[in-house]
């Protein structure tokens, strides 16, 4: 729909002129959707001034659109670090401090939680399966699968010992020895505080750790550890039975804090691809050298 402006006034009233059935409300919506032309040129401002002999011309939304796009939808920013992607699985490095899914608590903010706005940028359809998870205080590398069959093949290597897990942790001394493995039986309390146990105990279950001394200054040492379990605080408790317990870990009797954190950290994670079969490695910096 055009016209030609027969005087001058402002580009509202002027359109309120012509369109005298349309709301101003409406007329000024028209504006901020780029709908008005004057004299070929897209204007959004209701005060700007018309001269006699202006062409106006309303346009369609569509065809508004063609001519002046609407703003792309700004994607919400995501804390994460991706460290692999493809259509099966997400590899990301987990920070210390933050819980690997909610609690009965229903905590906000999770690695699941921002994983699953990760995928989700791309389409609301898709999801994040946990297959794994770390403590709290423990940072490092997590796979999340993306189908529910690449969860169950993930988990199944998993519970067939079959993931090759590197932890690397700065802990407190020296041990006597330079390397060794640790194998106790640990039990949760009603209150998820760790201790360990015979191995009649009910409802123990034993944890395996291997670790090795890579560097150390006699005041603190760094670790490389590998396990065969996934139990809760599994590698904090060898530490502890060792006598040096992991920086940071007051918990579990360390006395220096240096770098405001545990020093524990999940270094890699070796396992087999759920499409491909092939084995696959990813890794992080440890971030306390």
């Amino acid at each position: 729909m055009k016209f030609i402006a027969e005087k001058t006034g402002t580009l509202l009233d002027i359109l309120g002129g012509f369109m005298d059935n349309t709301s101003r409300t409406k007329l000024r919506q028209m504006l901020t959707e780029g709908r008005i032309q004057v004299d070929g040129t897209v204007e959004h401002k209701a005060k700007f001034e018309i001269t006699e002999g202006m062409v106006i011309e309303l346009m369609s939304r569509v065809k508004a659109h063609e001519i002046t796009p609407p703003p792309a939808v700004k994607q919400k920013k995501i804390d994460l670090k991706v460290l692999w992607e493809d259509e099966a699985i997400l590899v990301v490095e987990k920070p210390a401090g933050l819980l690997s899914i909610a609690t009965d608590k229903m905590e906000i903010d999770t690695l699941h939680g921002r994983c699953v706005d990760y995928v989700r940028q791309k389409d609301e359809k898709n999801w994040c399966y946990i297959v794994h998870r770390l403590d709290r205080d423990t940072s490092g590398v997590m796979v999340f699968a993306l189908h529910q069959r690449h969860k169950e093949y993930i988990q199944s290597q998993f519970a067939d010992r079959a993931v090759h897990r590197t932890y690397h942790a700065l802990i407190e001394g020296r041990p006597k020895e330079m390397k060794g493995t640790a194998k106790e039986w640990l039990v949760e309390d009603k209150n998820l505080f760790v201790k360990r146990v015979k191995s009649t105990f009910h409802g123990s279950k034993e944890a395996i750790t291997h670790w090795e001394v890579t560097d150390t200054d006699n005041h603190t040492s760094l670790i490389q550890i590998t396990i065969e379990t996934g139990r809760r605080h599994q590698i904090r408790m060898a530490m502890r039975s060792l006598g040096c317990p992991v920086v940071g870990d007051e918990l579990h009797g360390a006395e220096s804090n240096a770098f405001n954190r545990v020093c524990l950290h999940a270094s890699a994670l070796e396992f087999l691809h759920p499409e491909t079969d092939e084995p696959v490695r990813f890794a992080s910096d440890i971030p306390f050298q």
